[in-house]
């Protein structure tokens, strides 16, 4: 018996040695391994790579043209890998404000910690959390103010592009000349708004595309009529001279209208931001009469009901004011 054992312990090492399947599975697995092992190399080295050109163009963002250095890096490369920061980014691009999502968002966060400490103290502790509710709203209303004053500014530009546009095409210059030579000459916003058309188109995108894009970011109805004018131009290959400068006239009268149509209404917008500040100071100036008032008010059920109805109905006069005093030109 123990000489047995070891004759065919060998015997089977023999017959796995001789089977050519056995051997083929054998190179398999170690091939299989090699490769695994190859990949899992390649996958890091690849994501060492990435990693080092996302922290050399975070980099590149916090040292900016104006010199100024950008705070809270990680908090904004940690925000711009969601789709909440995605999006946040593309507002304040459109906003045109040298921020980052990572400080406006631990601005926020900061004004939202102020309010509501200041409202708790001032007020009640039943005020905090609305206070913080409107600081998050004030946020992105402001960013909504910013991005549409920016449209403001470019539409008032559109005139001086349109009559750049056609002096440059009179002249023989083609259109994407001509769109680099008005992004030169005018000034932010429009002049920024054209670089990146011009570097767009410069990279290979169509001109459908590049002002598509545009109009995407600063929605407005002169600048659709611009747009889709260029557009069609380009398609046809018509002249586009007498279009531009049919249009540049155009845009001067409209933008006389809207400027007259403002001045007619800022007294109604006055009234919409008076409306809802009336509410506060009758809440300071009743809790300044009488101290702890706003306190054993909201102590109770209903006292804090009639609290949240009463901002609600605050934010809806403040809504159907705005929204009377809207008048597209």
């Amino acid at each position: 018996m123990t000489g047995w054992a070891p004759t065919t312990a060998a015997g089977g090492l023999t017959a796995a040695t001789t089977n050519p399947l056995a051997l083929l599975a054998i190179g398999a697995t170690l091939l299989c391994g090699l490769l695994a092992i190859a990949g899992v190399r390649t996958y890091a080295a690849g994501r060492a790579q990435r990693q080092a050109v996302v922290d050399r163009l975070a980099d590149e963002r916090a040292l900016p043209s104006s010199g100024r250095r950008r705070r809270f890096p990680s908090v904004d490369r940690t925000l711009r890998a969601t789709r909440f920061g995605r999006r946040l980014a593309l507002r304040l691009a459109a906003t045109g404000l040298d921020t980052t999502p990572g400080e406006f968002f631990v601005g926020m966060l900061a004004a939202v910690a102020v309010l509501w400490v200041v409202a708790q103290a001032t007020l009640a502790p039943f005020f905090g959390p609305i206070a913080a509710l409107v600081a998050v709203w004030a946020a992105f209303a402001f960013l909504n103010w910013q991005r549409q004053k920016r449209i403001e500014r470019f539409i008032n530009q559109l005139p001086e592009l349109s009559r750049i546009l056609a002096n440059a095409t009179q002249a023989g210059l083609a259109l994407r000349t001509a769109l680099g030579m008005a992004a030169e000459e005018l000034e932010a916003p429009a002049g920024e708004e054209l670089a990146k058309v011009s570097d767009k188109l410069a990279v290979g995108h169509s001109v459908d595309e590049a002002l598509g894009e545009l109009a995407e970011r600063l929605p407005s109805r002169e600048l659709v009529v611009l747009v889709t004018t260029l557009v069609l131009s380009n398609r046809a290959g018509g002249t586009v001279v007498g279009s531009l400068r049919n249009l540049t006239t155009t845009l001067e009268e409209r933008k006389e209208t809207r400027r007259e149509v403002r001045t007619q209404l800022s007294q109604v917008v006055v009234t919409a931001y008076v409306v809802p500040l009336l509410g506060i100071g009758t809440l300071l100036l009743m809790n300044r009469i009488a101290p702890g008032a706003i306190d054993r008010m909201t102590s109770s059920f209903l006292g804090q009901l009639a609290v949240v109805v009463a901002f609600a109905l605050y934010g809806l006069g403040f809504f159907f004011i705005r929204r009377l005093s809207k008048i597209d030109v």
